[in-house]
């Protein structure tokens, strides 16, 4: 990926489209997908219109009861146990998928965590660094022989518009040194874009693509560490919880990037963009507001994208993808 590839190609949608209009007369029959955080808000749109196009989809659950009820009468689709912040649940769930799999089409890394208060998982990782980005890249790495096996796969990395509130903080990843949980949140959403970077410079060899995107304003279980008096400050919701925000999408809306960067031929051959409203997503200045749209340049860096990959290798133990 160069910056000059990183322009808008005039897609057929846009910011009004639904997961309908993506999936409008397509066919996954013998498709294979995992979608994390499937069972519910954006996830469980991406589900049911995976699995309603013929696909089928695996979801790992953090909560799988909760997940089989939600998913109930989705046909073709089957729950795994997992904990994005748990390695060894998500080594436990890879292995899973490997022995029912024997390929892997679509990675839908969909489920996430934002502002949350602090906490720390494992070995002292800051949560949403770990739920956002290192559990998705440890599940990644463990199932990179099921994509490479699909002889053209694509991984869909749900990052935000949240990621122009930080690059990486190099010098204090896992907050050590005071705990801010917007830039906590900032920071994982960057992380989720420079994953998408790496990974289709070292997968495309083998046929398989990354992407990440921003799914658009929505309210969802994503808000849940957040009270009602702070979404309403800030114009979210009126104080029955109604959205009132301007530029606020529905879930299928929020689905649509996601599934449109899953399926879209025009996205064949191209791989490690930041897609935004069923797009590519422009380049946006330092000083431009959130709102305006676009992708910070510290975001798609492949210096930075390599520098963050050795990072999570680390971190995780993950098996090394071949490059």
């Amino acid at each position: 990926m160069t910056t000059t590839e990183q322009w808008p190609i005039g897609s057929p949608f846009s910011a009004l489209s639904t997961a309908e209009d993506i999936m409008a007369g397509l066919d996954l029959s013998g498709t294979t997908a995992v979608v994390t955080g499937g069972y519910s808000g954006l996830g469980l749109e991406t589900t049911r219109s995976l699995a309603a196009a013929g696909a089928r989809v695996v979801v790992p659950a953090r909560r799988p009861d909760l997940a089989r009820a939600a998913l109930a009468g989705v046909a073709g689709c089957e729950v795994v146990p997992m904990d994005l912040a748990d390695p060894g649940s998500v080594r436990a769930a890879a292995a899973r998928i490997g022995d029912s799999l024997d390929r892997l089409d679509l990675l839908m890394a969909v489920a996430g965590v934002m502002a949350t208060p602090e906490h720390r998982v494992g070995p002292g990782w800051e949560g949403q660094l770990a739920v956002n980005h290192l559990g998705h890249f440890l599940l990644v790495c463990e199932l990179h022989p099921l994509l490479a096996a699909a002889g053209g796969a694509r991984v869909v990395v749900n990052s935000s518009a949240g990621h122009t509130l930080t690059g990486i903080r190099w010098h204090d990843p896992h907050f050590r040194t005071g705990y801010d949980k917007w830039l906590a949140y900032g920071q994982a959403k960057t992380a989720n874009s420079l994953f998408a970077v790496h990974l289709d410079t070292l997968g495309r060899a083998d046929g398989v693509r990354a992407f990440a995107l921003h799914p658009g304003k929505i309210i969802t279980g994503l808000q849940r560490e957040m009270t009602l008096r702070e979404q309403m400050d800030r114009g979210w919701v009126d104080a029955d919880g109604k959205v009132i925000g301007a530029g606020f999408k529905t879930p299928s809306q929020g689905a649509a990037t996601g599934l449109w960067a899953a399926t879209s031929s025009l996205l064949d051959g191209r791989g490690g963009l930041y897609l935004e409203d069923c797009d590519i997503a422009a380049v946006s200045a330092a000083d431009r507001p959130m709102d305006d749209g676009g992708v910070r340049a510290y975001a798609i860096d492949p210096d930075a994208a390599a520098r963050l990959w050795d990072l999570s290798l680390t971190a995780t133990g993950a098996r090394p993808v071949p490059g």
